[in-house]
């Protein structure tokens, strides 16, 4: 398969991060951390908040993930959650499915075929030239939680009150 380029329009909606996530807020994995799949195809741009062990991804309708294209295998590619000596995870992407039958077409990670591979923050994944799907590692946005801290203090040069006359 030759390596393929997604559209400007297919990175920009890519590029736009699920709700309640910023760019700021991307760190490894912890409990409030979300990894998300942002998938582009022929019905539009679609979040899949991750969380479970495997996801089959393909054309398939009985997929974890299903890809609208003519051009992706039935079982395209498949999604596995991985833990780290830490306790986090993370997820890796294999070609085709666990059973080792290939794509037809295989996958790119970052403009590159790969049989399998490590997802980091940010991957993009081509499964042909119309589909591609984002890989996001993110830290939810959460306000500060607890008891109040009896040193977090702000304080005011009297000068800056104005005193009313009564």
């Amino acid at each position: 398969m030759p390596e393929a380029k997604a559209s400007q329009s297919q990175q920009s909606s890519l590029n736009s991060l699920p709700s309640g996530f910023s760019k700021e807020t991307i760190v490894p994995s912890e409990p409030q951390e979300g990894h998300w799949l942002i998938v582009q195809d022929d019905k539009g741009r679609r979040e899949f908040p991750l969380g479970g062990e495997v996801y089959s991804i393909g054309r398939a309708p009985n997929c974890d993930i299903r890809l609208y294209s003519l051009f992706v295998s039935r079982r395209h590619a498949t999604l596995v959650r991985r833990q780290r000596e830490d306790g986090s995870y993370y997820y890796r992407i294999v070609d085709g499915d666990l059973k080792g039958q290939s794509s037809s077409n295989g996958i790119l990670i970052n403009g590159h075929k790969v049989p399998a591979h490590n997802l980091e923050n940010e991957d993009m994944v081509t499964f042909d030239p119309r589909v591609t799907a984002k890989y996001y590692r993110l830290k939810r946005e959460t306000g500060k939680s607890g008891p109040i801290d009896p040193f977090d203090v702000t304080l005011i040069d009297p000068a800056m009150i104005e005193e009313s006359e009564d």
